[in-house]
């Protein structure tokens, strides 16, 4: 539970008696708003690092006018503080040195326009940035600017078409030293459906920048309008064949992985007196993902994160000319990671000629404890691309699916979350 509050005043003219971290931030905001010294701020009732909820301890929203001759509008400026270290006594991050990013090395900020006659902010881009974090803490997958989140559901719980996020640094907080660490300001940008489609074929900087210059989609401050009604594309349908498909053409997908409830096994295991004849090169790595592993996933899913996302499979476009999200990587010699959400398991679809894989031409099936790689060649892609392509309709009213390619010894079932707690069953 949150409450709304004035920030001190007197504690703004008394910097000594800031956190150092919260001191750093707040010189920040207050080179940007010097007239607004006392921001009102959401704040947790119970502390997280004293069992509460909620990880970030303040919200802070200010008023900004905009700038009438670049055409952007006023609008409220929301600013998290908590994903960073604020207090630097060990107490929520653990604090390695002034060297490296302070906590998770940032923390994220809201540009919402204001609505004709409104004279206080809204508090709900508040809870939004709550549940950003109480992601970011207990998946400790961090974000950066690019990152495209599926969120399904209007941000403000209302009818609104803004159903999910891009990042991207923010336009006027500058990056800050703190004596943890450094920090940087990733701003939350509201898009529509066709948007988020759109980053994850091709990537999230190309969507930004086309966002950037659509005045009523954001123009050059990303600033989100949960009214918009129309997407990107219905502003201007030139967009999507003369730059987002030209761009997938040429660049591919950057989305390297998702989060998201999967899991594998051999089918072809022998029983205890036949000789092993298994389908999958067994590593001697343990059943846990070792901290090596576990780092290479995560920066595979450090440049797209699904959370919260209603499919297994990434969305196919139903769009001609179009590429779906495995094929924009693995045929441009990349690879695709899906990461359970409910354990260590992991499963990656590589292609050719990959630095790092260890599913090779002899063994194109290879695990590492209960992480599997998949060698694809050019070919499999296509042919199994074409044969999951009804998956495009996302309708889980359709599953389960299951798809099976004999003469690779691949099956893959799509299972409804509803019976996914026991999906090798």
């Amino acid at each position: 539970m949150d409450e709304m509050r004035p920030s001190s005043g007197a504690a703004a003219h008394l910097a000594s008696l800031f956190p150092p971290g919260l001191q750093a931030i707040y010189g920040e905001c207050r080179r940007l708003y010097p007239d607004q010294a006392n921001p009102l701020q959401v704040t947790a009732i119970v502390k997280y690092w004293l069992g509460g909820p909620d990880p970030l301890d303040y919200i802070s929203m200010y008023r900004n006018f905009g700038c009438p001759g670049q055409d952007i509008p006023e609008h409220w400026h929301y600013v998290s503080l908590g994903l960073s270290d604020l207090y630097g006594d060990n107490r929520v991050h653990e604090f390695t040195g002034q060297e490296g990013p302070s906590g998770f090395g940032f923390e994220l900020t809201f540009r919402l326009k204001r609505e004709a006659g409104e004279t206080a902010p809204p508090t709900w881009p508040a809870e939004l940035m709550q549940g950003l974090a109480r992601y970011v803490f207990q998946s400790e997958n961090t974000f950066c600017s690019g990152d495209h989140i599926s969120w399904h559901s209007p941000l403000d719980n209302s009818e609104s078409r803004i159903q999910h996020m891009l990042l991207t640094e923010d336009p006027q907080m500058l990056p800050v030293q703190t004596p943890f660490g450094h920090v940087s300001f990733f701003q939350i940008v509201g898009v529509c459906t066709e948007e988020l489609q759109a980053a994850q074929q091709w990537n999230g900087q190309g969507i930004l920048d086309l966002l950037r210059g659509v005045h009523i989609a954001g123009g050059p401050w990303l600033i989100t309008d949960m009214r918009r009604g129309e997407n990107l594309f219905d502003i201007d349908p030139h967009l999507q064949q003369e730059r987002v498909d030209k761009g997938i053409e040429t660049d591919g997908s950057n989305l390297s992985g998702v989060s998201a409830k999967c899991a594998w096994d051999d089918l072809s295991r022998p029983s205890e007196d036949e000789d092993d004849s298994r389908s999958i090169c067994i590593g001697s790595q343990p059943r846990r993902l070792s901290d090596k592993d576990t780092e290479q996933i995560r920066e595979a899913l450090r440049k797209g994160l699904e959370i919260n996302s209603k499919s297994v499979l990434p969305p196919i476009s139903s769009q001609r000319h179009s590429h779906d999200r495995p094929q924009g990587r693995l045929l441009h010699g990349r690879h695709f990671t899906y990461k359970s959400i409910n354990g260590d398991t992991a499963i990656t679809f590589v292609s050719t000629g990959v630095e790092g894989a260890f599913a090779t031409d002899e063994h194109p099936y290879a695990a590492h404890g209960p992480w599997l790689q998949i060698l694809l060649t050019d070919e499999f892609v296509e042919q199994m691309l074409a044969d999951i392509q009804d998956l495009s309709t996302r309708e889980v009213s359709k599953l389960p699916k299951e798809y099976s390619w004999p003469d690779k010894k691949l099956k893959i079932s799509v299972l409804p979350d509803t019976v996914f707690d026991s999906p090798l069953q």
